[in-house]
């Protein structure tokens, strides 16, 4: 079962919450589409800004798009600028006003998004894999989580035949729900081929009800306000403690 159900879904509603809230009604089908749309020209926008998580809140004539990401100064730019050019811009994909809200993932050594795509660019960029997925594995575990599985499947060293390689260090229990466990699956395009990148972080247990859609605006101090790059700032201390 832990093979195939996607960490993340499999989360929804019990520890974690999801990445768009809003009632769709009768123009469910529009807005779903809308939100794919803004999804994919933000991720192609801010490729540079390591974006890990983009949640989008609708009311009737307001869109809020959150955007966590670990480079805040390169999405808001010189005296806000490129907020304003980035409204500007998504105003010509959604009829509706837009509110950007720029959220900072404090440890992105802790998030599966960051990391997975930060293994890719190396991997792209002709760094050896191995080295590269090492490295991530120490900086992660360093930064106080519990575990971490990367898997990279694909031509590795540019090898006639495809094939996996994973490497774990820690614990990531897949089945245990109130386990807070990240993932991501990103892709490199080498001159070999595809490869593909899949990463599991976990980042300790959720005791007690969570907030499931939380206002990023309110809470940049801990990790209560946000689910993607932070987790309770209280369980790494408890965690480290008990080390």
């Amino acid at each position: 079962m832990g093979q195939k159900v996607n960490p993340i879904s499999n989360r929804l509603g019990i520890i974690r919450g999801w990445d768009s809230n809003w009632y769709g009604g009768n123009n469910y089908g529009d807005s779903l589409l809308e939100d794919s749309k803004i999804r994919k020209y933000l991720n192609a926008r801010l490729a540079k800004a390591s974006v890990s998580r983009i949640v989008i809140e609708r009311t009737l004539k307001l869109v809020t798009i959150t955007v966590c990401t670990a480079r805040p100064g390169i999405i808001i730019g010189k005296g806000g600028q490129e907020v304003d050019k980035l409204k500007e811009e998504l105003k010509k994909v959604t009829d509706k006003d837009i509110q950007i809200n720029i959220f900072e993932v404090k440890r992105p050594e802790l998030d599966a998004v960051i990391v997975a795509n930060n293994i890719a660019r190396q991997v792209e960029g002709k760094i050896a894999y191995r080295r590269a997925i090492k490295m991530a594995i120490a900086n992660t575990m360093r930064m106080g989580a519990e575990g971490i599985k990367v898997q990279i499947s694909g031509r590795l060293n540019g090898a006639e035949m495809a094939r996996s390689e994973m490497y774990k260090e820690g614990r990531t229990p897949l089945h245990t729900f109130r386990a807070d466990i990240d993932y991501c699956h990103a892709e490199a395009l080498t001159k070999v081929g595809l490869l593909g990148i899949k990463v599991w972080i976990c980042r300790g247990e959720v005791f007690g009800k969570r907030e499931l859609a939380p206002n990023f605006t309110q809470s940049k101090e801990g990790g209560r306000g946000s689910n993607s790059g932070n987790n309770s700032g209280k369980n790494f201390k408890r965690k480290k403690n008990n080390r």
